[in-house]
């Protein structure tokens, strides 16, 4: 589900958007001469020489304070006190105070482009009529969610949208799931996730960012939508989902029975329709159309796993894949032809003697097990003609017979064999268990957001947690043929950073046809646990990164964006970490409970920068929080965010909108 930094972006920029970016061109036209007589009249003027321009040059974000009980109204909000200082090729500076700017939250009634309103983060069922709260009778309302995510910001050539009046840019936002229904009961993955189109009207002077229209995307073609985290915008200008944690076929869990069974209902709007979890675990990817309207696509070819924030790489053919589950792999998915995810080969990593989450530490190489090659087409219509007992069987003892192998999922040990003729059928839908049997390095948790910095040739990972399936001797999914071994725990997480390299080759001989390819793995940031809780109740340094999550790097700030998922800082953090000057920086705190979702880091947008994000589940108390802070700013977080039962949508932008370079 779903972590301050010192940045370097852009040729002459116009700042974070909301509010001027610094302008990206920094290039000014030289004098130019006419001639209206001949050309000796030309050649007698004097020159004219060009006018000296000041070209952007480097970028660094100062970081703000942690919240703390002393500004309790601070700890409850989104909470901004960074600045931006942009420095240029003569020597000259400029800095920029940040702010948040919301396009919406959500339960708010906001424009549908027709003259009407629609509910923002509203629910849907498959033929997509509003699916209704009536766990409290009296208080018949529509769900809606407090947990939106994954965030692209895009423009699309032609864009045309009635009531724009600057220039047309789009945003995607999926919504991963709602918390609870009026009465308490928890939602959790009950509901089908929405996802919705937003037409923005960006002010040309200001790059000021304003909400037109709200189109809710129809996933029915997709079979629904099943929690939707993080996502990406890929190079061809798609907005790439995500369905995590995918549902066990093989569950004895009545929690997760019953979970399964209230999507099923929610979805369909009956309790005929049989469940099917092969059709989830997915990815699906949203096209938006010169209208402000959206379509789905949902991809099943690149392994059902608990898919999280996904990179393309600049081939448009290989895709990075993190997985967030405790005993999960790093995946990659090489496409048969460019910006077509319908067909092509699917990897597991192996990784080799020397891993490591001690920076300082030199890390482990990492090869690449080929799982097999199946067409999106392909691997839906195994979902729809395989019951999950004919692809593989699974044991929770030993059987003592050796056709079963020992593995473990989730943490929890297994038997498992592959039915006859089954092998292709379970390396596309049972991702997990096959990948284990392959031989794959199944012993990660948590692999979260994914993001490449290209010019370096080096991809970053978000490892949530370092526990578990990671920790040398672990009765939780610790496997030593994985070569993930750490000696303690980390629970506030970090990041691993990957290089990347051409001509390699998979465990079977064949040429892996990429020029993108992780082939070592080592640690770049890691969070620090305290012995014990704060003051303020924070189990990890809150000067530091904990638990990781939403990932983005930006090439021209030379900066990678961190967004937190954290039950270890009362608040939850966005970060800037300058990869050049390995500055850290704190650029955004979210409500006390919340965590830093929807991260999208923009370079340029018609000349504008932007930072989306936006946060999930303010007021989120976990028992590290003390009676005096709940009490403190509960009375506040549910004022500002509709009784716990909203939450925002928007991007970081500067302050005061009007500023302009």
């Amino acid at each position: 589900m779903a972590e301050p930094f010192d940045l370097s972006r852009r040729k002459a920029l116009k700042l974070l958007a909301g509010a001027p970016m610094l302008p990206l061109g920094g290039l000014a036209t030289a004098s130019m001469l006419s001639a209206c007589g001949g050309g000796d009249e030309l050649a007698a003027a004097p020159a004219t020489p060009a006018t000296p321009v000041a070209n952007f040059s480097a970028a660094s974000f100062s970081s703000m304070a942690a919240p703390s009980l002393a500004d309790p109204a601070q700890m409850a909000t989104t909470a901004v006190g960074s600045a931006l200082t942009v420095s240029y090729s003569d020597g000259s500076q400029k800095a920029y105070k940040l702010a948040y700017q919301p396009f919406f939250m959500t339960g708010d009634l906001v424009p549908d482009g027709k003259g009407g309103t629609v509910l923002a983060g509203g629910y849907f069922n498959i033929d997509n009529q509003p699916i209704y709260d009536d766990s409290v009778p009296a208080q018949r309302r529509q769900f809606f969610s407090d947990s939106p995510d994954g965030t692209s910001l895009l423009k699309i050539d032609g864009a045309k949208v009635a009531g724009v009046k600057g220039n047309t840019v789009f945003a995607v936002v999926q919504f991963e799931y709602t918390t609870s229904a009026q009465s308490g009961t928890s939602m959790y993955g009950r509901l089908p996730s929405p996802i919705a189109v937003l037409t923005l009207d960006q002010d040309a002077a200001t790059g000021k960012l304003t909400l037109v229209k709200y189109h809710n995307v129809d996933t029915s073609p997709a079979n629904g939508l099943w929690i939707t985290c993080g996502a990406s915008l890929s190079p061809w200008n798609t907005h790439l989902s995500s369905e995590e944690y995918e549902p066990d076929a093989f569950t004895t869990s009545s929690s997760n029975l019953a979970q399964y069974k209230a999507f099923n209902d929610n979805l369909h709007g009956n309790t005929s329709t049989t469940f099917n979890p092969y059709l989830y675990g997915h990815l699906p990817e949203i096209t938006v159309k010169a209208d402000g309207t959206g379509t789905v696509n949902k991809h099943y070819c690149l392994g059902r796993i608990s898919h999280e924030l996904v990179q393309v790489m600049p081939d448009n053919r290989t895709v990075l894949m993190g997985d967030d589950a405790t005993n999960s792999g790093l995946f990659m998915f090489v496409a048969d032809n460019e910006k077509d995810l319908s067909a092509g080969t699917l990897y597991v990593a192996k990784v080799g003697a020397g891993f490591s989450v001690d920076p300082a530490a030199a890390g482990a190489d990492l090869k690449w097990l080929k799982l097999g090659h199946a067409t999106s087409a392909e691997v839906e219509a195994m979902a729809k003609s395989n019951r999950p007992q004919d692809v593989i069987d699974v044991k929770w003892s030993d059987p003592a017979d050796a056709r079963y192998k020992k593995i473990f999922a989730s943490g929890v040990a297994q038997w498992v064999r592959i039915m006859d003729g089954k092998d292709k059928v379970a390396a596309f839908l049972e991702t997990h268990r096959y990948a284990y049997l392959a031989g794959g390095s199944m012993g990660f948790t948590k692999m979260e957001g994914t993001t490449v910095n290209i010019k370096d040739k080096v991809a970053y990972s978000a490892l949530q947690n370092i526990v578990d399936s990671m920790v040398k001797g672990s009765s939780k999914g610790w496997n030593a043929e994985s070569n993930i071994s750490v000696d303690a725990a980390i629970n506030a997480g970090g990041v691993l950073q990957h290089k990347l390299a051409g001509g390699q080759k998979d465990d079977q001989g064949a040429a892996i046809n990429s020029e993108w390819v992780p082939v070592h793995t080592s640690a770049l940031l890691v969070g620090k646990d305290l012995p014990a809780a704060d003051a303020l109740g924070n189990l990890a340094d809150p000067e530091r990164v904990a638990n990781p999550d939403n990932l983005k790097f930006s090439e021209k700030l030379r900066t990678l964006f961190i967004g937190e998922d954290s039950g270890y800082h009362v608040n939850n953090f966005l970060w800037a970490y300058n990869v050049d000057t390995k500055q850290l920086s704190r650029l955004l705190s979210t409500p006390a409970g919340a965590e830093s979702t929807g991260l999208h880091a923009v370079d340029e947008l018609n000349g504008w920068t932007y930072i989306m994000s936006n946060f999930q589940h303010a007021g989120d108390w976990g028992s590290q929080h003390t009676k005096a802070l709940k009490d403190a700013l509960e009375p506040l977080v549910r004022a500002n965010y509709k009784d716990r039962f909203g939450a925002s949508v928007g991007y970081l932008t500067a302050d005061p909108a009007a500023v302009k370079l």
